[in-house]
């Protein structure tokens, strides 16, 4: 009885069912999915369940888009060998930034997918793009920028291990505005040490 009350504590304590679907989602993709080039789009697929949702139970709550962007970029990570190159060469990644821009809701119980796709990259970080999109209709509900920073190592000579790669594309024009103000509000905060 005793290990059943530490059980319960520690699925309190830890959230659990984040580190069972980090799991799930990379040996799900490896063992079930072929390998992908990272300069393709790699999809995971999920259902807003009466877990994600936000109050009123309507519609999925927006903390819950990060998370769920988590794990596909995680099955990014998985399915493009690339977080194992970076780690051969003792170098980690964080997340850097994150923008979200919500276009429409995803009601309760509604399946939809994660597309994660690498548009761009610098020799400190990688830059994805995510869309949510609902299976029922099509519909991109949110799109979301991410900066990987990667660690201990340069980007640039880890991604020329990746024939794809051996031309960098444009900056889009989104990317660009956007670490634009990042970096605005990085002088505003250096400013006001």
């Amino acid at each position: 009885m005793s290990w059943l009350v530490v059980l319960l504590i520690l699925y309190v304590i830890w959230d659990v069912n984040y580190f069972i679907r980090c799991v799930f989602t990379v040996f799900a993709g490896r063992l079930f999915q072929r390998k992908r080039k990272v300069t393709d789009t790699t999809t995971i697929y999920g259902l807003c369940t009466s877990q994600d949702v936000d109050i009123f139970i309507r519609h999925m709550n927006n903390a819950r888009y990060l998370r769920e962007l988590d794990f596909a970029r995680f099955h990014f990570y998985a399915l493009t060998g690339l977080y194992e190159r970076i780690r051969n060469r003792r170098g980690g990644a964080v997340q850097g930034a994150s923008s979200v821009r919500y276009r429409r809701t995803i009601p309760i119980f509604h399946p939809y997918k994660i597309q994660t796709k690498l548009i761009w990259w610098d020799d400190k970080a990688i830059y994805l793009e995510q869309q949510f999109i609902t299976l029922s209709d099509g519909f991109v509900r949110a799109v979301a920028m991410s900066k990987q920073n990667i660690t201990n190592c340069n980007v640039l000579e880890v991604l020329k291990t990746y024939p794809e790669t051996a031309q960098r594309p444009e900056k889009p024009e989104e990317l660009k505005l956007w670490l634009d103000a990042i970096e605005l509000s990085s002088q505003k905060l250096r400013k006001d040490k």
